[in-house]
């Protein structure tokens, strides 16, 4: 699970910008705070784990994305302390143990909690970030979806459909709310380098041939994903609405079918 070639920080300038970002105590969720806080935006992550960490420009508010109060007051406290919002980024999610098994073995709260997390947050924080866009006359929605939004495997039949979901939420409201400065997009990550990742590498029986499944020949950073997020957050993205970014190493054009990449072969 070791990743080389660290990736560069490449710098986009959100001074000024409020940021807020779900699930963003740890992992890519982190990684997307923090960068943005280097590049001169004022953050706030909302997750229900208290960070274990601190850095300038961040604010931490604890939040549950699959309670409508939880969302309502978190986002009411951003706007009073920042009167305003210019990127949301829903990262938030969920992919329990307990959600690897076949579609009817799945128990019935699992998958409620799964959509209430993984879709219906999503949903809801739009819901309550787009009228202060509307009023700014200018914002970005980023949804992170996943790598099996847009391909599948066995026993991930809940994960997959709702990252799906979050594409096409992205592109939905990348049509709807173009007119009125706001753009909406998604990023669909493959194998990065993260505690969720590692958890579920271990519940489906470990992993320890997946960097060589990337033609990349690694799995990713956090902070890899975080730069695509900051890019298509910045006006040098002003032209890029309604459409996902998948930055996973090449995986997904590879195909799953195929044989792990033979590094170094390649004649």
């Amino acid at each position: 699970m070791s990743v080389s070639r660290p990736a560069g920080r490449v710098q986009y300038d959100h001074s000024g910008r409020v940021v807020v970002v779900t699930g963003g105590s740890g992992g890519i969720g982190r990684a997307i705070g923090e960068a943005f806080a280097r590049s001169g935006a004022s953050v706030v992550i909302l997750d229900i784990q208290t960070p274990d960490w601190q850095q300038d420009g961040i604010s931490f508010q604890r939040c549950d994305t699959s309670r409508d109060e939880d969302c309502r007051v978190a986002v009411e406290w951003a706007l009073a302390k920042f009167h305003g919002i210019d990127v949301l980024v829903n990262n938030a999610a969920i992919q329990p143990a307990d959600s690897y098994r076949p579609v009817h073995q799945l128990q019935d709260d699992v998958i409620q909690r799964m959509i209430d997390v993984n879709l219906r947050g999503y949903q809801r924080m739009a819901q309550l970030v787009i009228p202060c866009m509307l009023r700014q006359g200018s914002g970005v929605i980023v949804n992170m979806a996943s790598g099996q939004a847009h391909r599948t495997a066995r026993e991930v039949g809940v994960y997959g459909p709702i990252k799906s979901a979050n594409v096409m939420q992205a592109r939905q409201w990348g049509v709807e709310y173009a007119r009125f400065g706001i753009r909406a997009v998604s990023v669909s990550p493959g194998a990065i380098d993260t505690p969720m990742v590692r958890a579920s590498l271990q519940a489906q029986g470990g992993g320890a041939a997946l960097a060589n499944r990337h033609p990349l020949g690694r799995i990713g950073r956090a902070e890899e994903v975080a730069s695509a997020v900051l890019w298509l957050s910045s006006d040098d993205a002003s032209f890029v609405t309604a459409t996902d970014l998948e930055v996973d190493g090449g995986l997904g054009a590879f195909g799953a079918f195929a044989e792990p990449y033979p590094i170094g072969d390649a004649k």
